[in-house]
């Protein structure tokens, strides 16, 4: 089944960046009642780094509302006292994309999908994993304080 995810995501960026569509998608720092952090381990692509949990919007759904759908779909996570943060371009993957930041809590313990996920788990602040996306590396950064959003995801 992983072959076929990768060339599925493999096409699916091919075909992106060759029309140049411009996509909306979320990211989510989602805490526990003991301020530990989400992240999560795609099955696909960079499968080796933890990232916080998101995906695409649908056509009309808020960014908050497509960061509780995302992330009850691949964690079975609810979100709670979700807020929109800042919002980032990026071209990372050879597309357009606006990616909004979304804050949020949540109590469930989180399982991830099987699919698109390979594990998703909470991490304290002081303890996180050294494998991050650099993308969320700076997130934290900026969570931290220790750097200024600069609109770039």
């Amino acid at each position: 089944m992983r072959p076929l995810i990768d060339l599925g995501y493999r096409m699916r960026r091919w075909a992106l960046a060759l029309l140049g569509w411009r996509t909306r998608g979320v990211k989510v720092m989602a805490f526990d009642g003991g301020g530990r952090l989400l992240l999560v381990r795609h099955r696909y692509g960079r499968s080796d780094l933890w990232m916080l949990p998101g995906g695409g919007m649908a056509r009309g759904e808020s960014a908050v509302g497509a960061a509780a759908r995302e992330l009850r779909e691949e964690t079975r996570c609810v979100l709670r006292d979700a807020v929109p943060v800042s919002a980032f371009e990026s071209s990372a993957e050879g597309r357009r994309d606006t990616v909004t930041l979304i804050r949020g809590r949540t109590d469930d313990p989180p399982v991830a999908d099987g699919v698109e996920l390979a594990e998703a788990r909470f991490f304290p602040p002081g303890a996180l994993p050294s494998a991050l996306s650099p993308a969320t590396a700076r997130r934290i950064a900026e969570w931290r304080g220790e750097r200024t959003a600069d609109g770039r995801w």
